[in-house]
């Protein structure tokens, strides 16, 4: 498996990365509960063959169910055979204002904190915000509690997730975060045009939603109607 360095983080990761949310909790093609998913066994075994087949880029969430809580599990007496990347809770409500400054330190660290313990470590590698918005983007004490958290060695690199081009654009012009997690596949490849910014800037691109759920894999079969061309 190459590995890659993680724009100016000095982070190597492998090429290939493990996305935690399916083993954490329902989601996906065909997944409709927990019954659809892998036992908690078969997870940290899927996990230990990852890591010795040369992947060591790992992303969950405290979001994704008990993914962290399996991860923690798996990487126990390994850690420093993985690199673990990590999302904060959503920090509010779309439309919602953010919560004052104080407020908001106090829950990204607690967030922090339960994840910490979940993953059995004393840091994460990568410490992102679980989605962006115009009001995150645009907050300074955001950025300078991320920063904090950094200086504080709870962390390795901070980063953020985006959904639109506009975000991403702005997240890598503020000069604020070491990493941006973004969309991009074979039907949607929007974000390509933030590549060369982020590459100038240092910025290292983490590609999630790579196989759309699944539908540009093996579970691309037998869909809804309306994705008849999509099939």
């Amino acid at each position: 498996m190459e590995k890659r360095v993680l724009g100016n983080t000095g982070i190597h990761v492998s090429e290939v990365a493990f996305g935690g949310v399916e083993i954490g909790m329902p989601y996906g093609i065909g997944v409709h509960g927990r019954e659809d998913m892998l036992p908690e066994r078969e997870a940290v075994r899927l996990l230990h063959a990852a890591l010795d087949g040369g992947i060591n880029f790992f992303d969950t969430a405290r979001l994704y169910g008990n993914s962290e809580e399996i991860m923690g599990r798996a990487f126990l007496g390994r850690r420093q055979e993985a690199v673990l990347a990590t999302k904060c809770r959503h920090l509010h409500q779309p439309g919602q204002p953010l919560p004052p400054a104080e407020v908001l330190r106090e829950f990204i660290s607690r967030s922090l904190q339960e994840s910490l313990q979940a993953l059995q470590t004393d840091y994460v590698d990568v410490f992102m915000l679980h989605q962006a918005s115009a009001a995150i983007l645009e907050s300074q004490a955001v950025a300078e509690i991320f920063s904090d958290i950094k200086q504080q060695g709870l962390c390795r690199a901070t980063g953020i997730s985006t959904y639109h081009t506009n975000e991403t654009e702005q997240a890598i012009a503020s000069g604020d975060w070491d990493v941006i997690q973004l969309p991009y596949n074979l039907m949607d490849q929007r974000q390509a045009q933030c590549f060369d910014a982020a590459e100038a800037a240092g910025v290292g691109i983490v590609v999630r939603s790579v196989l759309l759920k699944g539908i540009l894999g093996g579970k691309g079969r037998q869909l809804h109607p309306a994705l008849k061309d999509v099939e």
